[in-house]
């Protein structure tokens, strides 16, 4: 099984360890691969760096965390452009959804939420995955 998580999922995911977006991004894990393109890896540096996590996660820590991800995920170069979400800094998981054939997206933000499913494609909320998967 593949998954595509969204910028936010993860972030919530390294800051708090108990919590649902954690426990999905680590059942992903045993379950499949995550996909990960350049643009979606790119946006995740820029924002675990912000210094306002400092006060959760050291520095260091995220820059590990992110050093596991990106060992694990499988990258893939996206061959489609997409236009179809609302939130055009959105459209890069669906770009990487649809060129990888992914079976799901996992993400809390109402802007992909609303188009599910996406090219039977499901976007679901880190719990709603957790039941489903």
């Amino acid at each position: 099984m593949k998954f595509v998580f969204d910028t936010n999922t993860i972030v919530s995911a390294l800051l708090l360890p108990d919590s649902k977006p954690r426990q999905a991004l680590d059942r992903a894990q045993d379950r499949g691969k995550i996909l990960i393109s350049m643009p979606a890896l790119l946006e995740l540096n820029e924002v675990i760096a912000r210094k306002k996590f400092d006060k959760y996660v050291s520095e260091k820590k995220r820059k590990e965390f992110l050093a596991t991800l990106v060992k694990q995920a499988e990258f893939l170069e996206v061959n489609e452009k997409i236009s179809d979400c609302r939130d055009a800094k959105d459209n890069k998981f669906l770009e990487l959804a649809v060129s990888g054939e992914v079976d799901c997206i996992i993400s809390g933000d109402g802007d992909l939420l609303v188009l599910h499913p996406f090219r039977g494609i499901s976007i679901l909320q880190p719990g709603e995955f957790l039941k489903q998967f």
